[in-house]
Order: C-alpha cells, then structure tokens, then sequence
C-alpha cells in the first residue's frame, strides 16, 4: 500500500501526520459517544469516571504506549540521538559544526527572549510564546541538513553534522529560560541531559552500539509524535493563532538562522556559505520539547523553586507550541531546500562552487547521503 511512503511525501510527515491522528482520536474519544463506551464497557474497560470510558484509556500496553507513553519515547529518542554524537571529527568539520550550532543556538534564544521582552512571554503576539520560539529556531532538521549539504555541499558540511546534534532535546531551550529567571532546579538539567550523556558515551566507546542506536532517531519520531497528539483537541491545528503563529515561526527560522549563520561563516573565513542556509529549519523531534519543558517545570515546583501557578502556565502552553513547532517544521521543510538552491546559485555567480572545499582546486563529484528527513 505504500503508507510509509506516502507519509513522507508530506513535508515533515512523519512527525506531523502521527501527531494529527493522534489528535483527532483524542477528540473523537472525548466526544464521549454513547455507542462508542457501551461497546467499551461491554468488553469490560475500567471506565475513566463513572459512567465514562474512552477507547485510548483501556490500560495495559496500548495505553502506555499511545497515550501515556510520551516521556518515555523523548527520553529513548534522546539516548539514541545522544549515541550519534560523533566527537571524533575532523579539524574543518569540528570548526563549521561549532560555528553552525552556535549561531543557531544564539540566534533562537536571542530572538525568543526579544519576543518576551516586548511581549508576553507565555502567550504573546500570534500566541507565540519565548518556549516555542526557542524550541524551533534552535533546533535543526539534520536529516534534511545531510541531504542538501550532501548535494550542494563538501565533506566538512556533512561532518558538521556530528557536532549540530548537539542541537537535539530541550537543554538550550531550558537554558535560555533559566537566563530570564525561570529557576530550574539542577536536577531538572541532570533529568534532561542524563540519557543524551549515556547515549553520547556508548555511541563514541563503541561503533557497533551507535550503528545499532541509529535507527531509533527516526523510528521514535512518529511514536512520541502520536502520543503528543493524543493529549490535544484536533480542532487546535485549525485555530488561528497555530497556524499564523506557527508559519511565522517557520519563517522567521529560515530567514534569521540563515542569514546570522552565513554571517558568522563569513566573519571565520569561510567562502562557501551552503551549510548555514542547509541549517534553517525546524527539527520534526523539537515538537516534544514543550513537553519536556512542562515536565521540568513540575520537578522545579516540587522542588519549591517555581511556584504552582508558573509550572502549570508551561503545561498551558505546550500543547499551543508544539503545534505551532510542528507547523514551523512543514513550513521550513518546503523553504529551506527552496532557499539552498537560490544559495547555491548565488554563489555560483560569484565563483564559489560549495561542493568544493575551500582549500581543494580540483573537482568533486556531489556527496551521496542517503539519510531520511
């Protein structure tokens, strides 16, 4: 039947069509359907309340793994992003994946607590929040990144990958809002880092396990992406504050992310500017960040170092970001690669073949990456 492939023809799909599902069978079961819950209650589903039974509440495997089991799918995708961290690089690769993570990362997190500066920084303008800003400027869709640095780059613009990674998970974003007063406590940070840390370690002790890790950053996406969904109204995807907030979002990542990283390329010598455009976009795994977040704001209210009122305001607010995040995500999917072709041809104008390492008069054949989106 080709479903897998059909998914992937929509931009960001994987992430975006499970999310949807997701969300429309969590309404539907809140509908509450009469027929729906006799048919429940007569093979003997524990009801929810009296009276109530809902088809994703049934227990066992099937409730863990489609409706409660999204923390535990982000961690595990965690760990085995964390295990494709390659820290054996080389010099050129090492000098453009730090450049590219950096400007990346200063750029979201700069734009995001601008945006909260002059705005609410929970619900402001398009309902954008500082979270979900930061979330989807700072991280990258590496996949799409290999295949258009693989394209239209060199060898260190692919390698770079191995550093940008680094981008994976919710640890800047918490950072970031640390730095406006958001007091997560330290273990929050250890709770967030701990299986990207494990994954990084395994991953670089031994080849086998990060070949073995490899598969779960794309087959987690889906998983994790449902049970997002599951916790939200689908009516949602169609308010008028996702959409427009998140398109604007989707572009603002690919315009400023772009353009601050061509800049910072230029400024350390770099001629061609192909892997800063490549970067600009929205990963499809930053949907569960706002998520984590809200997980870590409940560990900070435990811990007496954020009151109920502000944990429970990034709850509020996760289920508004992630689907603005997983708009950015479309939006970028379609622009970014638009943008690297205009890039590279600009570039060509000027004289600067970007599959050529700068350093290399002779030719090379484009790079063959075959890695999913």
């Amino acid at each position: 039947m080709r479903i897998k492939r059909r998914i992937e023809k929509v931009p960001g799909g994987l992430m975006v069509i499970p999310l949807m599902l997701g969300a429309l069978f969590n309404t539907i079961d809140q509908l509450h359907i009469p027929l729906v819950m006799e048919f429940l209650k007569s093979l003997g589903v524990t009801p929810v309340e009296e009276g109530i039974y809902e088809f994703m509440r049934i227990g066992g495997f099937s409730e863990a793994l489609f409706k409660n089991g999204t923390l535990t799918l982000i961690g595990l995708f965690l760990f085995c992003a964390g295990s494709q961290m390659n820290l054996r690089v080389g010099g050129k690769a090492l000098k453009k994946g730090i450049l590219l993570t950096s400007s990346k990362c200063l750029t979201g997190i700069t734009i995001g607590l601008l945006f909260g500066y002059f705005f609410d920084p929970m619900n402001g303008l398009l309902g954008l929040s500082t979270l979900a800003i930061i979330a989807a400027m700072t991280n990258g869709n590496e996949g799409m990144y290999a295949v258009l640095t693989g394209q239209y780059g060199n060898r260190s613009d692919v390698g770079a990958i191995s550093v940008l990674t680094l981008n994976d998970g919710p640890f800047f974003t918490m950072m970031a809002l640390g730095i406006v007063g958001i007091n997560f406590p330290a273990i929050a940070f250890i709770a967030v880092l701990l299986p990207i840390a494990l994954g990084m370690l395994l991953g670089n002790l031994d080849e086998d396990i990060r070949e073995f890790l490899k598969p779960g950053e794309t087959l987690l996406v889906p998983f994790f992406a449902f049970c997002l969904g599951a916790g939200m109204n689908f009516m949602s995807f169609f308010n008028a504050e996702a959409v427009w907030g998140g398109l604007v979002l989707g572009f603002a990542t690919v315009i400023f992310t772009a353009l601050t990283g061509v800049l910072v390329y230029r400024i350390f010598g770099e001629k061609s500017t192909i892997g800063p455009v490549a970067e600009a976009s929205t990963a499809g795994n930053a949907v569960g960040t706002p998520a984590a977040i809200a997980a870590a704001a409940s560990v900070a209210a435990g811990a007496g170092l954020m009151s109920l009122d502000e944990a429970q305001s990034f709850q509020q607010i996760a289920n508004l970001a992630t689907i603005q995040i997983s708009i950015s995500t479309i939006t970028t999917s379609i622009l970014c690669p638009i943008a690297v072709i205009f890039w590279d041809k600009f570039q060509r104008s000027k004289g600067i073949d970007g599959r050529l390492e700068d350093s290399s008069n002779r030719s090379e054949e484009p790079l063959e990456v075959d890695q999913q989106i």
